[in-house]
């Protein structure tokens, strides 16, 4: 899959990816797993990701974008703000073990890499394999 570069999305699928393999092996650190595993949706689609911690991280949660060539942007932190600049349709819920992320309504623009990260314990843990938005 590639990247997305065009702006004309009409009648065009994006396809999801996430990753259900934890980042970390040490049994004493956090573990974050993403789920479902895929995902196919077309331009205005609402899309929820879910990550679930191995213990609690109360609401110790992030949530980025990485496109290709670029550095991750945060989305969302303390599992459910907006850094100024991020539209609304970008939502972040949940606490304890189970955090959710939503794109309201789904844009070209949204294509990339979508990681979760607790910053509730050290080390602070991020899922290794991301989230993968693509146009079909």
């Amino acid at each position: 899959m590639s990247d997305v570069e065009s702006k004309n999305t009409k009648n065009k699928l994006f396809s999801l990816r996430i990753n259900t393999r934890p980042e970390t092996d040490s049994s004493a650190d956090i573990v974050l797993t993403q789920t479902p595993e895929s995902l196919a949706v077309s331009p205005g689609d609402r899309v929820t990701i879910n990550c679930k911690a191995s213990s609690s991280v109360s609401n110790w949660m992030a949530w980025y974008q990485q496109k290709s060539g670029q550095t991750p942007k945060l989305l969302i932190y303390s599992a459910s703000t907006r850094p100024s600049g991020i539209p609304d349709r970008f939502i972040g819920s949940g606490s304890g073990t189970d955090c959710t992320f939503t794109i309201s309504q789904v844009e070209a623009d949204d294509a990339g890499d979508y990681y979760c990260q607790q910053s509730w314990s050290s080390p602070l843990t991020v899922i290794q394999t991301s989230t993968k938005t693509s146009l079909l």
